[in-house]
């Protein structure tokens, strides 16, 4: 697994389907370099089980990571037909109809090992040959990347393990608090609580609080 915490997110350019519908070939995150930040997640496979739970939590709360100016992008090593399909298909059937965030298709595997989330690697075989060995699908990676397109955040799950929808907001309020403020932000730490500053004295401080 590789630690990208602190360092460029890796550059794609790959198809997806963005607004719930429309497949565009060229999809990219440089658009929102300067702009905006990221939240993007990684998942095993469209029609499966534990993953339209997390992309239907994911669009359920969209509008609390679009009022702080956070953009979110789910990406799976599926074609982006599949993608389509599954957003075609009611919530009832098992699908995820009604999500409209960018979808990536990465079927070369590509993004995803990339990102250091790809179950499975490859090896050479007895004839030399390069063969993949494992599942040819993301672990749930989650990425939180800032507005430089630097990774500030990253948690990888095992597949049976879906994840907190309401962490991530957690982790994008501490990075946008710590911004605008300069302040750190201790263990649990929740919007609106205190911080503190970064210094010896401001964690006495802090947990004289406590």
């Amino acid at each position: 697994m590789s630690v990208l915490v602190g360092k460029k997110a890796p550059k794609f350019s790959a198809a997806a389907v963005v607004n719930g519908n429309e497949i565009i070939s060229d999809f990219s995150l440089e658009q929102y370099i300067g702009k905006k930040d990221v939240i993007l997640f990684f998942y095993p496979a469209d029609f499966t089980f534990v993953c339209p739970t997390e992309l239907i939590a994911f669009q359920e709360k969209l509008a609390e990571f679009e009022k702080r100016d956070v953009a979110v992008v789910g990406a799976s090593t599926d074609q982006e037909f599949s993608h389509w399909k599954w957003l075609q298909t009611p919530k009832k059937e098992g699908g995820i109809q009604g999500v409209t965030y960018p979808l990536v298709a990465d079927p070369a595997n590509t993004i995803t090992e990339n990102y250091g989330v790809l179950a499975g690697n490859y090896e050479y075989n007895d004839d030399g040959e390069i063969t993949f060995v494992g599942s040819a699908q993301a672990y749930r990676g989650l990425f939180l990347i800032d507005k430089e397109g630097v990774v500030r955040h990253q948690v990888v799950n095992d597949m049976p393990l879906g994840r907190s929808v309401e962490e991530a907001i957690r982790i994008v309020d501490a990075l946008q608090f710590f911004r605008e403020n300069g302040e750190v932000c201790p263990a649990d730490w929740h919007k609106g609580d205190k911080a503190m500053a970064a210094t010896q004295k401001g964690v006495s401080e802090y947990l004289a609080s406590k």
